[in-house]
């Protein structure tokens, strides 16, 4: 063994958008779902790991595989577990490759052409958070679309969230440069102190792109059978729809745009009182 590969960064739990191992599961199933979030965080934190090169962040990436694989040596050890987990629960272990594909591009990606190449990065980034915690709960997979909507709106929200924090410490960008090109402006506009007339019709033109598949989300808690996770969705569903609103209105540039915990447990508590009066 050459040490651990994993590497910690910066971010935390409240950085998230994706809350995986809520009390809303069944209580059986949390140590699966803190096991998938350990895993994710942790290889997520290698491709945002602004002191390690391309290389070496792939390079780590390839043995967090190699565990997952079988092939530990315990220098990954959420990747390990997240073995283990899988083995104990029957989950497929596609949906945690796919993401460390997603963290490889990350490592050699900074940009993003179109909205179209966005979403191909989602459905590796941010899909397989919803499909597996579906599969878990051995959900009908004729709930993935409605939760691939709501998990790459999950995912694009972070993006504008986190905008200015991305260029200025990482070099990327996810907003689609096509959109830049339109209003005439470069990525560099994100490193302003305050969003200028043209990158807030950016930020515009994002968020309107996103309000589709929050729509399209909405039916994800009508094809959940379990109670708890049905609950967890019509939470997030309205988180998500909360946030987006948020940032249709306020800069993210001026400060990040967030839901303290006041207001995520508004909403929260909003959603389950709807859900109790109608749906299933």
């Amino acid at each position: 063994m050459n040490g651990a590969v994993e590497h910690a960064s910066s971010k935390g739990a409240g950085d998230e958008n994706f809350p995986v191992a809520s009390l809303l599961i069944a209580r059986r199933l949390r140590p699966h779902a803190r096991a998938f979030y350990r895993f994710a965080r942790n290889a997520d934190d290698i491709a945002d790991a602004p002191d390690l090169s391309p290389e070496e962040k792939l390079r780590r990436l390839d043995r967090m595989a190699a565990a997952l694989d079988g092939e530990g040596s315990g220098d990954a050890p959420s990747a390990e577990a997240m073995r283990e987990s899988l083995a104990a629960c029957g989950v497929n272990a596609v949906h945690c490759q796919e993401l460390l594909a997603a963290f490889r591009q990350d490592a050699v990606k900074s940009r993003y052409a179109d909205w179209d190449e966005l979403m191909g990065y989602c459905r590796l980034s941010a899909a397989p958070v919803g499909r597996y915690l579906l599969d878990l709960h051995g959900e009908d997979r004729a709930s993935w679309p409605a939760s691939d909507a709501l998990c790459a709106a999950l995912q694009v929200i972070n993006h504008l969230q986190d905008c200015a924090q991305d260029f200025r410490r990482l070099d990327r960008v996810y907003l689609p440069l096509a959109w830049f090109a339109t209003e005439g402006i470069d990525v560099t506009a994100l490193a302003a102190p305050k969003a200028a007339p043209e990158l807030r019709r950016v930020l515009d033109r994002t968020v309107a792109a996103t309000e589709p598949l929050v729509e399209r989300a909405r039916a994800l808690p009508r094809a959940i059978r379990s109670a708890g996770l049905r609950r967890e969705a019509k939470v997030i569903v309205a988180l998500a729809a909360r946030l987006l609103g948020m940032l249709a209105r306020r800069d993210p540039l001026a400060g990040r745009v967030a839901l303290g915990p006041v207001g995520s447990l508004r909403t929260a508590l909003g959603a389950l009182v709807r859900g109790m009066g109608g749906g299933r």
